[in-house]
């Protein structure tokens, strides 16, 4: 039985806790390319690479952009990438349960490769957005209307789990119901601008995300 809400994921910081190993990242290429702003690997989260490269490094030459791409994709498939405490039981727990889920992610195709060849979950979604399918990033909600669309919800239907301000301002910009999960940001920042707010996924249950749907 089909569910009346739609659920719909990020990925990064959300199902998988790498957002501190890109931190690693982002810092040293901050560093080495000289971007000069305070706190840049916070303030690219959740969003695309190209939306970075545009609003970042529009002044840099292509040679300098490609390497950074090239530099950030042997990054991530060398990575580390350990889940966020729960997630894969709670997707898979929703599944079972009848609910339409979908993946919102500023990260490409490729890299989802390499995710799902580590957590085979690639058929639990049954809705995948990728940077490559939309042209606005987050915080623009062109990413969350998508995946409703989808699902086959309306977004004002539909629940998201987000980590990033810019993911949680997509999500609201799209009119869904947000749940903040604080492993990116403290709840105290999240909290104002969400529904509500987890650590992670070890003690949420069906019943918990039926009070969370109410109403909507």
């Amino acid at each position: 039985m089909k569910r009346q809400t739609g659920i719909l994921f990020d990925l990064d910081g959300v199902v998988i806790d790498t957002e501190p190993i890109y931190d690693i990242f982002w810092k040293d290429a901050g560093i080495r390319y000289n971007v000069g702003i305070e706190n840049f690997h916070n303030l690219i989260k959740g969003t695309t690479m190209p939306n970075i490269l545009e609003k970042y490094f529009s002044n840099y030459n292509e040679e300098e952009k490609k390497r950074l791409v090239a530099e950030c994709s042997l990054f991530e498939s060398t990575m580390e990438i350990p889940e966020v405490p729960g997630s894969i039981d709670f997707l898979q727990s929703l599944k079972k349960a009848g609910y339409m889920l979908g993946l919102v992610t500023s990260s490409d195709a490729e890299k989802l490769k390499t995710v799902f060849d580590t957590f085979p979950i690639r058929e639990l979604f049954d809705s995948i957005v990728t940077s490559e399918r939309i042209k606005n990033g987050k915080p623009h909600p062109d990413c969350y209307l998508l995946g409703a669309k989808e699902l086959g919800f309306n977004s004002k239907q539909c629940l998201v789990f987000e980590d990033s301000i810019n993911g949680v301002n997509a999500a609201n910009a799209a009119n869904a119901r947000v749940i903040g999960v604080t492993t990116t940001n403290p709840e105290e920042v999240l909290r104002p601008i969400t529904f509500d707010t987890i650590t992670n996924f070890k003690d949420v249950s069906i019943e918990q995300v039926k009070k969370w749907s109410d109403g909507i």
